[in-house]
């Protein structure tokens, strides 16, 4: 008889042990589980996003290097055109410069020459009075050797 009544006694403390479990422990138990579920879930929803969003970064990123390049290629062209331009017109000042250079030059030259013509003038007047008077042999006077060099002067 005792195995019977253990077996009951047993057979309800198991009982409450069990309705003990279901209203006490279960609930906290299910509650932790289900957040652990809807945890793991929204962690796995956040990779796939991420996913979805680093295929969309690289796409932005591809985009925006590709613009960038173009904009590189863009740069480099206008420094070349604006070097063509620089170099073009240093060219045109140099070409000025020696123009205007030459032209001193000629002005220069130009000066000189009637300078000399002149000294060649005046010594040839000069030569002219001095093989006169030889060939005279006499003197002119002041004013006849003025009026026989600007005379020889006006000629030459």
């Amino acid at each position: 008889m005792n195995i019977n009544l253990t077996l009951f006694g047993q057979a309800i403390a198991f009982g409450i042990f069990i309705w003990f479990c279901y209203k006490f422990v279960w609930p906290p138990l299910m509650k932790a589980i289900e957040d652990r579920q809807k945890q793991i879930a929204d962690g796995l929803a956040a990779a796939e996003r991420g996913k979805q969003d680093l295929v969309v970064a690289e796409k932005r990123v591809g985009d925006e290097l590709e613009r960038a390049k173009r904009q590189a290629t863009e740069i480099v062209a206008q420094s070349e055109r604006r070097a063509a331009a620089v170099v073009e017109e240093a060219k045109n000042a140099a070409r000025a410069e020696a123009d205007r250079i030459v032209a001193g030059a000629k002005a220069e030259l130009d000066q000189e020459v009637q300078r000399v013509k002149a000294q060649l003038r005046q010594q040839v007047s000069v030569l002219a009075v001095a093989g006169a008077e030889k060939i005279l042999k006499r003197e002119v006077d002041q004013k006849a050797h003025a009026d026989i060099l600007g005379g020889l002067a006006g000629q030459l």
